[in-house]
């Protein structure tokens, strides 16, 4: 890993690898870098590649009060890392960063890729729960990540309470309970883009070419939200990745790397 420092002074870990156009990484919430690593390296054959453990995570700072600007900051100095110019990549709740960071950082980012954003743009899925920032933060402060894990996965993403034992039996769930406090820094990112209503139309201006994918097998509202984004933002692509699910950005890494490189390569 080698490291810069943000704007802010905190230490921002990264990784480096392949050659060609500059691409970066962005992961979801509660995962660090290595969760990204079989995309990276599908990625790597055609793109320079960073990936990173975004702030709270891996080897990166966590100084309080978070606030998400300092993310975007963090991207920024990646992209200097890269020469002034990136691409930016990212599943599931890293779309809301990255969308943030293209606007905000305008002729910086020459592209985006997102694979299966979560907004919640209509009444076809429950919205987030008004209150789940303060609930999530509350249950960190008081040592109950797991429970935090719990709440996070049933009322955010909609995981039936039935399929969390299995969950918790697995290895992976004890590193969701350590990230637990970057379940509100997500959230703080996502405020008003998934509560049921359309998305705002005064948050976002990019430029950059956009490709939004969603899983052939996916959930409806993704596809919708997907359709969303396109009628407020002026280059918008919605693709299909045909015979995958939300999970593909981090199980199927070889058809997301070629859709993504299709699409930023032309």
């Amino acid at each position: 890993m080698r490291t810069i420092t943000s704007t802010d002074g905190t230490t921002i870990a990264y990784e480096q690898t392949g050659s060609g156009p500059a691409i970066i990484v962005v992961s979801n919430v509660a995962e660090d870098h290595a969760a990204v690593a079989g995309l990276v390296t599908a990625l790597a054959k055609d793109f320079t590649v960073i990936s990173f453990d975004r702030r709270g995570r891996g080897a990166s700072g966590d100084p309080q009060p978070y606030d998400p600007a300092r993310e975007i900051e963090d991207i920024s100095a990646l992209i200097d890392v890269l020469g002034g110019t990136a691409a930016l990549a990212g599943g599931s709740g890293a779309c809301g960063l990255a969308l943030d960071a293209a606007s905000a950082l305008g002729d910086k980012v020459s592209g985006l890729y997102l694979y299966e954003p979560p907004f919640i743009v209509d009444g076809s899925r429950p919205p987030v729960p008004a209150d789940s920032v303060e609930h999530l933060e509350a249950l960190v402060a008081a040592g109950k990540r797991s429970e935090a894990s719990e709440y996070f996965m049933t009322e955010v993403v909609g995981v039936p309470a039935e399929y969390l034992p299995m969950m918790k039996a697995d290895p992976s769930w004890e590193q969701m309970a350590a990230y637990a406090h970057t379940y509100s820094y997500e959230l703080q990112i996502w405020r008003g883009l998934q509560d049921g209503k359309p998305l705002p139309t005064d948050r976002w201006a990019i430029d950059a070419p956009i490709a939004v994918a969603v899983g052939g097998n996916g959930e409806a509202f993704m596809r919708t939200g997907a359709e969303a984004l396109a009628a407020i933002l002026p280059n918008v692509t919605v693709l299909t990745l045909a015979d995958h699910d939300h999970g593909a950005f981090w199980a199927a890494p070889d058809p997301v790397a070629e859709q993504a490189r299709t699409f930023l390569l032309g």
